[in-house]
């Protein structure tokens, strides 16, 4: 009864060593942005609704998602995903009015910065796009998006948002 006892313990401590070994994206670098995930309304600073965000993982936690559903009828998705191969978290922003974004980051502290390339502008010849994410508290957190010109001086903000938890 014994021998069968011991042999029942050690194929669960196998097969639970398996399971942590087939998790691909169970590190701490991949549980980064995890702030951010959750059902949110998101204000402006002076507590205007500009819209409602879905933030979960897919992939066996390997990408964070995003559902964008703005007040003005715009809606959007990102693809957030840590790489490996350079440490970086990376981004993919699509919409429904044709616009997309490509940003590269890493996380410090309680924020998660991203940043796109160099791009060309129109009011601004050359640019960049930089997507700060700050968990406030465990149910508040803030997204500021800044235009950034080619010394990362601030031009411009294009969205300041306060998210708080459904």
């Amino acid at each position: 009864m014994k021998t069968i006892s011991i042999l029942s313990l050690i194929f669960l401590f196998s097969l639970s060593a398996l399971a942590q070994s087939d998790c691909a994206c169970c590190s701490t670098s991949h549980s980064e942005f995890d702030f951010w995930i959750g059902d949110w309304e998101v204000f402006t600073p002076e507590n205007v609704k500009l819209g409602e965000n879905t933030v979960s993982k897919i992939e066996k936690d390997c990408i964070v998602t995003e559902y964008w559903r703005g007040a003005s009828g715009l809606t959007g998705r990102s693809f957030n995903y840590f790489d490996v191969s350079d440490s970086t978290w990376n981004q993919l922003w699509l919409d429904s009015g044709g616009s997309n974004l490509k940003l590269k980051g890493k996380a410090n502290q309680e924020s998660m910065v991203l940043q796109s390339e160099l791009k060309r502008g129109k009011k601004i010849s050359w640019y960049y796009d930089r997507i700060t994410y700050t968990k406030i508290d465990e149910n508040t957190m803030s997204q500021l998006w800044e235009i950034l010109d080619t010394h990362e001086s601030r031009v411009s903000i294009v969205f300041d948002g306060v998210y708080r938890r459904k």
